[in-house]
Formats: structure tokens, sequence, C-alpha cells
């Protein structure tokens, strides 16, 4: 039996899985925001145990660091991400694991081919380039600074 273009394209589009993208964001957005709700929980939680506004927001993301970590190490991260898809990239909570997940899963390799190689292979581009860009960010407002000020 032969196809043409248009029947081809006909025939892949019925068969093809229908877009969930609405149902999507809205898991999105729910579980992204039950992440944050959860940041704030616990900064104000910090501050009630006497922190200052300052050290409360460092315990804060320390807290949600661990809480990530942790959280891949026993693979519910994965799982809430199933699920949530985009919403699990909240910033802190995103790269926290995706340093952790791959010295998790290489961590059969040893110490230092495994766990400590694996742990930057998606974190250290972003590490690079961020810290380039800041350093030439930086440079650029003082040479502005420095003529306008």
């Amino acid at each position: 039996m032969e196809l043409s273009d248009l029947e081809y394209q006909k025939l892949a589009d019925s068969l093809a899985p229908k877009s969930k993208t609405g149902k999507n964001c809205l898991k999105a957005f729910c579980i992204g925001g039950a992440i944050c709700l959860l940041g704030q929980l616990l900064h104000d939680a910090w501050q009630r145990l006497g922190a200052t506004q300052d050290s409360a927001a460092l315990l804060t993301s320390v807290s949600l660091i661990f809480l990530s970590a942790l959280f891949t190490g026993l693979s519910w991260y994965d799982d809430l991400a199933k699920h949530a898809g985009a919403g699990t990239l909240v910033p802190i909570t995103g790269f926290a694991n995706s340093i952790t997940a791959p010295a998790v899963e290489f961590k059969t390799e040893g110490f230092v081919t495994g766990l400590a190689v694996k742990m930057f292979s998606i974190a250290g581009p972003v590490l690079v380039y961020g810290l380039s860009a800041s350093v030439l960010y930086g440079l650029i407002y003082w040479l502005v600074t420095q003529v306008l000020g």
C-alpha cells in the first residue's frame, strides 16, 4: 500500500497521542507553587525560631537543597517529576536534583570516577557559564559606574 505525504500525515496524526498541554501546565504550576510554598513556610519557621531575615533566607536555601538531594537519593524526586514535569525545576531544588541525580546513578563506579565526576556532568556547564557571565556583567557594571559615576 502506497501512501501520499498528506495521507501519511493524516494517519500519523490520528495515531499520535493527544496533547495534554493544559493539564501538564496546571500540574507543573501547582507542584512548583507547592515547592515555593514549602520554601516560604520554612523561611517563616526559621524566623520564628529566632533567625534574622538574612539567616532565615540562608537556612531556607540550605533546607531546600538538603530536602531535594535527600528526595533524589530516595528516588522520590523522580516520582514527583513524572507528575509535575517542569514544576520540579524550581531553580534551587531543580539544580540540587541535577547535581545529585548523576552522582546517585554513577556511585557504583567509585567515589572519584563515579560520584565526583558525574555530579557535575549536567551542572558543570551551568556553573561555568553562570560564573563567567557574572564576571563579565560585573566588569561591565564596574566600567559603566566608573565612566558615568
